[in-house]
């Protein structure tokens, strides 16, 4: 029996890190500026700092338990949105990129400084490629870059330096 339960709590503190993850994912969906076709919100911060902070799988997961809540109609997505309509929606491809993003932005974990910076930023823009990709089929590729990436790139980059400095500040506790 002990075996057992000790085997489990790899997989349990995952579940935990996972769910407390989403949580911060969901909240920070709802700190938003009301653009169309995407709004900007806090969530490419907090995905950055979940597989950062975190590492890939821990990052991956918390933004799976999101997408999952979110496909079940809990209102997590940006400005309360929920269920199947809203991951099909918009911005449906950002939500996937998330996962991506989480799931890179893991590897900074550890590093130094210019490597965490790379790979930060270099998650930041992953995100970008699906949502880019999905939006085009709703306005157009041409509009798709410039309201869903050209916009961005000063928040972009605000954000990434911030989760590159919380990431460091944290490390050092």
């Amino acid at each position: 029996m002990a075996l057992a339960l000790t085997s489990a709590r790899p997989a349990l503190r995952l579940a935990g890190v996972a769910l407390l993850g989403s949580w911060i994912l969901a909240a920070s969906a709802q700190v938003s500026l009301p653009m169309w076709p995407v709004p900007a919100t806090l969530q490419s911060l907090a995905v950055l700092l979940l597989g950062a902070l975190g590492g890939p799988a821990a990052g991956l997961a918390a933004v799976a338990a999101y997408l999952a809540q979110g496909a079940m109609g809990l209102p997590v997505f940006a400005n309360g949105a929920a269920g199947p309509a809203a991951l099909a929606g918009p911005t449906g491809g950002y939500l996937i990129g998330f996962a991506l993003a989480a799931w890179l932005a893991g590897f900074a974990r550890g590093q130094g400084l210019v490597r965490q910076a790379v790979v930060l930023l270099a998650a930041h823009l992953l995100l970008f490629l699906p949502g880019i990709a999905w939006l085009a089929g709703y306005v157009g590729l041409a509009r798709a870059f410039e309201a869903g990436f050209l916009l961005f790139i000063p928040g972009t980059l605000v954000k990434t330096a911030l989760a590159l400095a919380l990431l460091r500040a944290l490390a050092r506790r």
